[in-house]
């Protein structure tokens, strides 16, 4: 969520692009420490599916703005 706050106060679409990227990079290390927190007994496999599926999606979304950013604009 940083990432993106901060990439979006960038002011040009690279740049927010570069940090949409570190926050889908955050995405794989979270679905890295679920695995860590179930080795541990943290947390059940069940709340590991359902925490390392939801980070799935945000990084799909995540995905669908960096190429909604890439595509050229039309001009008016």
């Amino acid at each position: 969520m940083h990432n993106i706050a901060e990439g979006f106060d960038s002011g040009t679409n690279p740049e927010f692009i570069r940090f949409l990227k570190m926050a889908r990079r955050s995405g794989n290390e979270v679905q890295s420490e679920l695995y860590l927190a179930l080795d541990r007994k943290y947390i059940s496999q069940d709340e590991l599916t359902l925490a390392y599926n939801l980070a799935t999606e945000t990084k799909k979304l995540i995905n669908g703005l960096i190429a909604y950013l890439r595509k050229p604009k039309p001009r008016n």
